[in-house]
């Protein structure tokens, strides 16, 4: 299989081959076409995987490399990248109905995190520590071994690099299983792996059902460590398999996040933030601001000017240079959406804008949805309580600071939060208080990963991310070196 060519087989154990389990089917959600037809992993697929990958890690030509010489292989990697990086951003985009400029941003994204995970792993010490007797002490931090990486469809590939970067910084092989809708450019990344010079049974890319291959990968008992990212009902059960192995897991789950209008906001940079913040993937994305917070003296000015622009959002197929609004990742995914909307209504919500399949037949073929915007609910609504996961905002106005705080911490979630305000130190106190991972003020959905990314309550467990995430892919073990001459007196 050339870099260039849509994957129809899965990378297991070095291998590329057939899975043994059931037909997969990869379909442009922007026109209804299949454009790959894969045969999923099986449990026994997992199995082989990784028992390969545990014996990979023991080889002399993965185990005693330098860290500089990992850090060499992590740089080929984000060269190679960045090299096919239009091809693999157009697969994406075929797969999941995400715009060009959408994806192109995701693959740079995933190329900068292997050159960042090789920067740190040149740089990563661990401690001498200080003296309390005639023994010198230190920490060193050795592989877990096998790692699982179990990534989202609504941005494979930098999902990816985020789990597979630092993994293969701190020495572990990966079984990768990438969501079962959008397997292809995780299968293509596989490719690049190899073809920088990590070792091939290092990595497999094992695309199936959660249920079967997600859960087999978290059972095996040469997994030890899990990095989860998906929704909050399957991240409770990948917990508690975890649990039962002692096993470490890092999890990225849910969210219901709060985008806040203060009342001294730029009005056009708050409108333009918050469009970006709930209707860019499609409204596909954790961190999207879909409950939003206005004071209730600019509910009328903010709620206007938030309809005409949504109304003005260019629905249409990713590769369309113009659109901003792409299809949502399946026709099942779009019709849930569509249904939340009707209970929505149900509950007593107002449509201001959306709700509805678009009428142009030129879309037709796709599984599109209207940027939607609601209000007339409370915060204690299930709508505003249960995420959606699509192009939804519910408006939700609020009296005073007090009463945003405690309508906007009012979730089981607390992954993110936008802030719009001139005032600096009222931001800094607003942050403070805010029950979230990640707070952006004046700005939305940017991120580094040199900085830490976590969720609080139901949106997660762990850090990934910055410096520290190679380390939380190792163990830790302390090492005690005698300098006394004397034998111990206690034998005497």
């Amino acid at each position: 299989m050339a870099s260039s060519e849509v994957p129809d087989e899965i990378h297991v154990a070095g291998r590329w081959r057939t899975g043994r389990g059931r037909p997969l089917g990869c379909v442009d959600p922007a026109t209804g076409e299949v454009i790959a037809e894969l045969t999923a992993a099986s449990p026994d697929d997992v199995d082989e995987a990784a028992r390969a990958g545990a014996a990979a890690t023991a080889e002399p030509e993965w185990r005693d490399l330098y860290p500089h010489q990992r850090a060499r292989l992590l740089t080929r990697v984000g060269d190679l990248v960045e090299q096919h990086a239009e091809e693999l951003a157009r697969l994406q985009t075929r797969n999941t109905g995400k715009a060009l400029a959408e994806t192109r941003a995701l693959v740079a994204s995933a190329a900068g995190t292997f050159r960042f995970y090789a920067a740190a792993l040149e740089t990563t010490e661990t401690p001498l520590t200080p003296q309390r007797g005639p023994y010198l002490t230190m920490g060193v931090a050795e592989p877990i071994g096998v790692v699982g990486a179990i990534t989202p469809w609504n941005s494979p590939i930098a999902s990816d690099a985020q789990k597979i970067a630092p993994a293969l910084a701190a020495g572990n092989a990966v079984l990768l299983k990438p969501a079962e809708a959008t397997p292809l450019v995780s299968l293509a990344l596989a490719r690049l792996l190899v073809d920088a010079g990590v070792p091939p049974a290092l990595v497999s890319v094992l695309p199936g059902r959660g249920s079967v291959v997600g859960e087999a990968i978290v059972r095996h008992p040469l997994v030890g460590k899990v990095s989860f990212t998906g929704g909050t009902d399957t991240g409770r059960l990948v917990g508690r398999l975890a649990a039962d192995k002692f096993m470490p897991l890092t999890s990225e789950l849910g969210g219901k996040s709060p985008t806040i209008v203060l009342p001294d906001a730029d009005l056009d940079q708050a409108v333009a933030g918050i469009l970006y913040g709930i209707f860019s993937s499609s409204g596909q994305s954790c961190i999207a601001g879909s409950r939003i917070f206005v004071p209730e003296q600019l509910h009328g000015e903010v709620v206007d000017r938030l309809v005409t622009a949504a109304q003005r959002l260019r629905v249409g197929p990713g590769t369309n240079p113009a659109s901003q609004v792409g299809p949502l990742v399946t026709f099942s995914h779009r019709d849930r959406v569509a249904a939340l909307v009707d209970r929505a209504r149900e509950e007593g919500a107002r449509v201001l804008c959306g709700g509805r399949v678009p009428d142009d037949p030129d879309l037709a073929a796709g599984a599109y949805y209207l940027p939607t915007l609601l209000d007339g609910l409370t915060n204690d609504s299930r709508t505003c309580q249960e995420e959606i996961f699509g192009p939804v905002g519910v408006v939700l106005p609020y009296r005073d600071e007090d009463d945003l705080i405690a309508q906007a911490n009012d979730t089981v979630f607390g992954l993110a939060c936008g802030l719009w305000t001139r005032d600096y130190r009222r931001a800094w106190r607003i942050a403070r208080r805010i029950d979230a991972g990640t707070v952006w003020i004046n700005t939305y959905k940017q991120f580094s990963i040199s900085t830490p990314f976590s969720g609080m309550k139901a949106s997660g467990v762990g850090t990934d991310k910055g410096r520290d995430a190679i380390l939380q892919h190792t163990r830790q073990k302390s090492i005690y070196w005698g300098l006394d001459e004397d034998p111990l007196p206690w034998a005497g």
